[in-house]
């Protein structure tokens, strides 16, 4: 079959598909929908080829039917890299889809002997990928989601709708709700992480805390600050020191932990990172800071959500760089809290709040 050629895969056999997006945690939220997509359109058994600890996310999600989960670090490790090759193939997968498309993902496809292993052509798939898969798809969208959706249509699979559907965990939810309670937080809250896995994608601290300052002298409403790692959790202890009283530490959270309290906050901030795509994945407004990255590109996907970007950052500061600290820094603190007057204008203040 000629790459850009759909087949319809039959909706009376039920087939075994590999997926093969191993990481980042965003980019793995930002994948659900192609997995959804493929389960509400075709009868198929789906795996999940990742690493930990993003399988958290991953189990008991209606459109995934097993996980095979290594540790990052794991291809460079002739018995690791041995031993997963000998589970893709006792699985005899017929179709591997792979929208991470670099060697890492590419190899597990190559592995498993499927017939059809399908991944992104160049630019999007990068080293050995275009060369290990056997059916290329030119992308021709901007965003992660629209883009991974694309590799579903040699199997017929054409513009579906989106949907995230992170699974519900009732004891993380617990957690939450006494972590709450314990607050006096039942009135509404916004979260605050200032995590991120490049030092160019981290917005000051202390900037953060004025915003968490402002949200609470402004209307009322307290900011839960997120954090994970030693590290983390000092830049959360800043921004609670800056709040002037509205800022309260979070627990330590899973990533299930920290889905369930995304999902009775009014609206989440923080830069491009896997929180903010858990957040928008489970429904929760996001404003969304972006530094080195482009927001068409993994923005938290949907409308109701606000993106702060230094003007003209790519004429100013060109390629992305994991260090480079200049293009988040370039974003002004009226800015953001701009942005945060608008997500409030846009879901509401409580009236006890408002008092």
């Amino acid at each position: 079959m000629r790459p850009g050629d759909k087949e319809v895969v039959s909706n009376n056999i039920q087939l075994r598909v590999l997926i093969t997006r191993l990481s980042h945690i965003g980019d793995c939220v930002l994948t659900l929908p192609m997995v959804s997509a493929l389960r509400d359109h075709q009868n198929v058994h789906t795996t999940w080829l990742v690493e930990s600890p993003t399988d958290q996310l991953l189990r008991g999600h209606d459109a995934v039917d097993d996980l095979v989960v290594v540790r990052s670090g794991w291809s460079s490790k002739p018995a690791k890299v041995y031993e997963l090759r000998k589970r893709l193939r006792q699985n005899h997968f017929d179709i591997v889809i792979d929208p991470q498309s670099l060697t890492k993902s590419a190899l597990p496809a190559w592995f498993a002997r499927a017939k059809r292993r399908i991944g992104f052509a160049r630019p999007h798939g990068r080293e050995l990928a275009p060369i290990l898969h056997n059916e290329l798809v030119t992308a021709t969208t901007s965003h992660l989601v629209d883009r991974s959706l694309e590799l579903l249509i040699p199997l017929g699979v054409d513009a579906p709708a989106v949907r995230f559907s992170v699974p519900r965990d009732e004891t993380a939810s617990q957690a939450m709700d006494s972590f709450l309670a314990t607050q006096h937080l039942g009135c509404g809250f916004v979260i605050i992480n200032p995590g991120a896995g490049w030092p160019s994608k981290k917005w000051p601290a202390r900037w953060f805390g004025s915003v968490a300052r402002h949200m609470g002298q402004e209307y009322q409403i307290p900011s839960v600050v997120t954090w994970a790692g030693d590290d983390e959790r000092a830049e959360a202890e800043l921004i609670v020191e800056k709040s002037g009283g509205h800022g309260i530490l979070a627990p330590s959270t899973s990533l299930m932990q920290f889905a369930e309290l995304t999902r009775t906050s009014k609206f989440f901030l923080g830069g491009d990172t896997g929180p903010l795509h858990i957040a928008a994945a489970c429904g929760t407004p996001c404003v969304g800071l972006y530094g080195p990255t482009d927001p068409a590109k993994c923005g938290p996907y949907g409308a109701t959500h606000k993106v702060v970007c230094p003007p003209n950052w790519k004429e100013l500061f060109g390629k992305p760089r994991r260090n480079d600290t200049r293009p988040i820094r370039s974003i002004e603190v009226a800015q953001v809290i701009q942005a945060c007057d608008a997500m409030v204008a846009q879901v509401g203040v409580d009236d006890r709040q408002a008092a």
